[in-house]
């Protein structure tokens, strides 16, 4: 190992990658690291707006960058995120699967409405578009999936319950992925962040989020640009031999 060599290891230089729920929180962050790590990057979420202001964002930074508004419950839509990105750029090294909701139902209390929403959006979304990007993480010579959890997967929830049980699944499929997909050079790897100061905490009544803050051994929120170092090493050459993995990026919530 040199400088020169060390040096490109977190490069991500003519690499192509798509982060879903990439406006804002983790994934707008992540989408701002990349472009500076030198991906072309393409943006999804559900608002047009949001889509449209976050790609001239990256843009102005000096990256190359598309936002397509994106449904993630919407099979159709996911493959036309793929085609779009991949039309726009030629090819799709890397796809963060970061969108998520996270619908407050107690145990015993659940609608098959908000269920089906967490499911989809949570689960069988990035499910189906890492299925259709299939086709070119297997072209590509440095094919990485990474999927943003949850410490919650780990943890019990007497009122997210089933958002908790679908970053479960996800990381379940993480593994299988990471299995199956191992002979096509495709590494699968899950991210679980902890407690992210996000519109997902902050929309929480004040003393839930009080107790959230303090849950950690750190004793205080992530900024979400703490989220960019360890998605940068899952999806880049840093961690070459790295698949199948979960890395908790959780200021010691979870116990172990």
């Amino acid at each position: 190992m040199d400088r020169e060599t060390l040096s490109t290891l977190f490069d991500l230089t003519d690499r192509v990658a798509i982060v879903t729920g990439g406006t804002r929180g983790i994934g707008r962050a992540v989408a701002e690291g990349f472009v500076a790590a030198g991906a072309s990057v393409a943006v999804a979420s559900r608002k047009p707006d949001a889509c449209a202001e976050t790609e001239a964002h990256l843009v102005a930074m000096g990256g190359e960058a598309i936002g397509v508004p994106t449904n993630l419950s919407d099979l159709d839509g996911i493959a036309a995120l793929v085609a779009r990105t991949a039309e726009r750029f030629g090819r799709i090294d890397i796809v963060i699967n970061n969108a998520a909701t996270a619908l407050t139902e107690p145990l015993g209390q659940f609608t098959p409405a908000a269920y089906a929403k967490t499911m989809d959006v949570d689960l069988r979304g990035p499910v189906f578009l890492s299925q259709e990007a299939l086709p070119h993480l297997t072209e590509s010579p440095c094919a990485s999936i990474v999927h943003v959890i949850s410490a919650g997967a780990f943890l019990f929830s007497s009122t997210q319950a089933t958002y908790s049980a679908a970053k479960a699944g996800l990381f379940s499929f993480t593994k299988s992925m990471a299995a199956a997909w191992a002979p096509l050079g495709i590494r699968v790897n899950a991210l679980a962040p902890g407690t992210v100061l996000t519109d997902m905490i902050t929309n929480n009544p004040p003393e839930v989020v009080e107790s959230m803050r303090t849950a950690s051994h750190l004793r205080r929120f992530a900024d979400p640009d703490e989220m960019v170092g360890p998605a940068l090493f899952l999806a880049s050459d840093a961690s070459s031999y790295v698949t199948g993995q979960v890395l908790l990026a959780d200021g010691g919530l979870v116990p172990h």
